[in-house]
């Protein structure tokens, strides 16, 4: 999930039953949220006319978050790789001015033209779940909410169900996107530099560890890593942390002239390049982590005790663990205050 660490093309997470919020909501900074589907219950309604006085006018409950997941499931059928792309969106999204949507809004200055926002995808997503939601309740759910319910369902779907963690509403959508304000943690960035770009949003090193764990389903470019297999740190030879048969096999995918498109997965473990689980961290262990970020996290001893206890432990651990940080990921800097943020009528452009 740091910045180009999740290419176009990465994929998806797990839990069963776990992570599901009080009713009560949550507060942190001042700042309320309440789980989506009892925040949106009765705020969106359809009314039929009737004929007075022999019918009266009928009034249906819309219910927000299946709306959401009949768009989602109906783009996952046809690319399961959207999981990744909406994964992505909302990482860039929320680590810059916090999770209010301004990753969406148009403009030759807007983030969505910084460099590191160039190979984001999943905007015409998120406009068609905002039309079919327009068209039910007008300005009635938020571009910043239906990122993050979109995005839940569509791990949900990647993972069979088995992820499964209650998602937050309340969010208004940001008036302000700027490119300039972009600064997204790179490729190349070190545990340390990592652990306190993840601090400054108010992200714990464990929630770091759980969010990076959204590689196990990821693709990278040869040219990211090129230097890990023929000049680690000016040496004309592989990073000696890594694995010698996986360097083998990556040397085979990137040849030392890589064609710029070259891509791998995240997770070599055979038959889970494309589901998100534990097998990920199973890889670090093994010293078999592609990117230097995400082996770095199985050896300095400020993560490695949580890579080893997620490798170790069940499948439910690792779910549980990562609704969690996705949760709290959906929290960072949220506007709820309606002098400084609105509900926008398209995604793409303020009202």
């Amino acid at each position: 999930m740091v910045s180009n660490m999740m290419n176009n093309r990465v994929l998806a997470m797990v839990t069963m039953g776990l992570f599901l919020l009080s009713l009560s909501g949550q507060c942190y900074g001042g700042v309320v949220l309440q789980p989506a589907n009892s925040y949106y219950n009765k705020k969106c309604t359809i009314t039929t006319p009737g004929f007075w006085p022999l019918f009266k006018s009928q009034t249906t409950q819309v219910n927000v978050e299946a709306t959401v997941k009949t768009v989602v499931k109906a783009a996952f059928t046809k690319d399961p790789t959207i999981v990744a792309a909406l994964l992505r969106l909302q990482f860039h999204d929320c680590f810059v001015k916090g999770c209010d949507a301004s990753l969406l809004l148009d403009g030759k200055q807007s983030e969505k033209n910084a460099g590191p926002n160039l190979s984001v995808r999943g905007y015409d997503l998120i406009d068609t779940i905002k039309k079919s939601l327009e068209s039910k309740c007008r300005q009635v759910v938020s571009c910043a909410d239906i990122i993050a319910i979109a995005t839940r369902d569509a791990v949900s779907l990647a993972s069979g169900g088995k992820v499964n963690y209650g998602v937050e509403g309340g969010r208004l959508d940001g008036k302000v996107s700027k490119a300039s304000n972009v600064d997204l943690p790179p490729p190349s960035i070190s545990v340390s530099n990592s652990i306190k770009a993840f601090q400054k949003k108010g992200l714990g090193v464990n929630d770091m560890v759980y969010l990076l764990g959204g590689h196990t389903v990821g693709v990278a470019h040869c040219t990211i890593f090129q230097d890990r297999l023929y000049n680690f740190n000016g040496t004309k030879k592989a990073d000696p942390t890594m694995d010698s048969l996986l360097v083998k096999s990556l040397k085979s995918k990137c040849p030392q002239k890589p064609n710029p498109a070259n891509t791998v997965f995240l997770d070599q473990t055979p038959g889970s390049s494309m589901v998100v689980d534990k097998a990920f961290f199973n890889q670090l262990v093994k010293k078999r982590g592609v990117l230097k970020i995400d082996q770095d996290l199985a050896i300095d001893k400020q993560t490695k005790n949580v890579v080893t206890q997620l490798a170790n432990g069940n499948a439910y651990n690792f779910a549980q663990k990562f609704g969690q940080a996705m949760v709290k990921l959906g929290r960072v800097e949220v506007i709820t205050d309606k002098t400084k943020g609105e509900i926008r009528r398209s995604c793409r452009v303020t009202n």
